[in-house]
C-alpha cells in the first residue's frame, strides 16, 4: 500500500465519511480553496489506479467507493511512522 499525498488523503476521508459518492458530491466536504472538479476528477482516478476506490456505473456516471478501509490505512501509516522514525520499535 502506498502512502498517499495531502489532497489524496483529504479525498479519501470524504469517500470513507460518505462511503459512496459522485465525484461532484465530495467537492463541497474538502476545505477550501476547493478544487476544481476536473483535478479532483483525475485525483479520484490516480486513487482508484492506486486501488484505493473502485467504482460502479449509474447511467453514464460512475459511483466511487473506497476499497481499502480507513482502519486498514491507519494500520499502514503507523507501521510506516514507526519504520521511518523509531526503527521499528514501538
Amino acid at each position: 500500500m502506498t502512502k498517499l499525498a495531502k489532497r489524496e488523503e483529504q479525498i479519501m476521508k470524504v469517500f470513507w465519511d460518505l462511503k459512496k459518492a459522485f465525484i461532484r458530491d465530495i467537492i463541497p466536504h474538502l476545505p477550501d480553496p476547493k478544487p476544481h472538479y476536473n483535478s479532483v476528477a483525475t485525483m479520484v482516478k490516480i486513487l482508484e489506479d492506486k486501488g484505493f476506490l473502485d467504482h460502479e456505473t449509474v447511467g453514464n456516471m460512475y459511483s466511487y467507493f473506497p476499497v481499502i478501509s480507513r482502519e486498514d490505512y491507519q494500520k499502514h501509516a503507523m507501521k510506516d511512522i514507526v519504520s521511518q522514525y523509531f526503527d521499528n520499535s514501538y
